[in-house]
């Protein structure tokens, strides 16, 4: 049975998950400050405590626009932890560091894709296929990563 062995990451590929990590921390961010902006041009908030000092500020649950925000950032929160843990793991197996940094760089792409053709500019096939991309690389990674240790 192989032991999980953090140091046989190669520093160049801890450098360069911890750098497009980052990017994806600050893309998740973003989408919090585009949900507040949303909900202050619109006035609509979700609680009436929110609205009790904004004079035109009315409590609403179902606005289409800030929703589909919503659900990208939602969707989000339901696949980037998975992909940090998952790619941590694989890092740990030794990959090529050349395949490492293209399927870091590949994730972190298509999420920020998945973000701008769900939340921003609503425009399918390419929301679905960066989804489908960042999907697949998780799956990979998670496969490899249970081969390995197998």
């Amino acid at each position: 049975m192989t032991t999980l062995n953090t140091s046989l990451i190669d520093p160049e590929l801890l450098r360069n998950f911890a750098f497009w990590g980052s990017i994806l921390c600050l893309k998740v961010v973003a989408v919090v400050v585009l949900i507040a902006r949303l909900r202050f041009k619109k006035q609509v908030f979700v609680n009436p405590d929110d609205v009790e000092y904004i004079k035109k500020g009315k409590v609403v649950l179902n606005d289409p626009d800030i929703e589909r925000v919503r659900r990208a950032h939602l969707n989000d929160l339901e696949n980037i932890p998975l992909w940090f843990f998952v790619t941590f793991l694989w890092l740990t197996t030794g990959p090529a560091v050349w395949l490492a940094m293209i399927l870091i760089r590949t994730f972190v792409l298509a999420r920020i894709i998945h973000t701008l053709s769900y939340a921003v500019y609503p425009k399918q096939p390419y929301r679905a296929i960066s989804f489908i991309l960042g999907l697949v690389i998780i799956i990979f990674q998670a496969i490899s990563t249970l081969l390995y240790y197998l």
